[in-house]
């Protein structure tokens, strides 16, 4: 089955842009577009998209709210969201993590990457591009201090290293290489740590791991 996809964006060149993009994709299929957060919130609810590629700045309920009532804490049955963003360092990507989008992607990414984070966020993968992740975690957990939550268990040590390889916005590929183990063993240290942490994505485990000091 196709990757379905909702993208919701107030520019209808970006709009056209990554439909464009992303039909030329045999396993991706648009399924519909939104220009504004209520909009977006109406299309996702009825038409449950596998991936929403959400911008931040809209018209009436903005992409943050909008990401908050279809992924937030308090959704029982969260949808994956992408938000998009303009400037690398928008503050509202901080808010747009703790809003409950799975990631996000800089609207000049480029199409490589677009079709990555599609793929990746329909994957639970929420780190898309690492660079840009860890640079934004780690400027934005320093400048909004927080008292990380203690984890319902403590982490084993092979845990705790996943985690701090999430937090650095390496894929599960790479955590087998630097870590030499299999991908089973990575994932099933993966859904460990997660339930223990209480998170919801990689996301969440990344920013508790910022936020904890286990990276820098």
């Amino acid at each position: 089955m196709p990757v379905r996809v909702l993208i919701a964006d107030d520019q209808s060149m970006v709009r056209t842009g990554f439909r464009l993009i992303l039909e030329g994709e045999p396993d991706i299929e648009v399924v519909g577009e939104a220009a504004d957060g209520q909009d977006a919130v109406r299309l996702a609810r009825e038409l449950r998209p596998d991936v929403t590629l959400m911008d931040i700045q809209m018209p009436g309920i903005d992409g943050l709210q909008a990401t908050k009532l279809l992924a937030g804490p308090d959704v029982t049955d969260p949808l994956h969201v992408v938000m998009v963003t303009t400037f690398g360092l928008d503050e509202n990507v901080h808010a747009a993590l703790r809003a409950g989008a799975c990631g996000f992607l800089l609207k000049d990414a480029g199409a490589t990457l677009l079709i990555e984070a599609v793929h990746a966020a329909s994957h639970g993968e929420a780190l898309v591009s690492p660079a840009i992740t860890t640079r934004l975690l780690s400027h934005f957990v320093g400048s909004v201090p927080r008292q990380p939550s203690e984890p319902d268990s403590p982490l084993t040590q092979r845990e705790m290293d996943v985690v701090k390889a999430v937090a650095r916005g390496q894929t599960n590929a790479e955590i087998c290489g630097s870590l030499v183990v299999s991908l089973s063993t990575v994932k099933t240290h993966l859904a460990a740590a997660q339930r223990k942490l209480g998170a919801r994505n990689r996301t969440e485990m990344a920013i508790w791991a910022w936020e904890s000091g286990l990276v820098r």
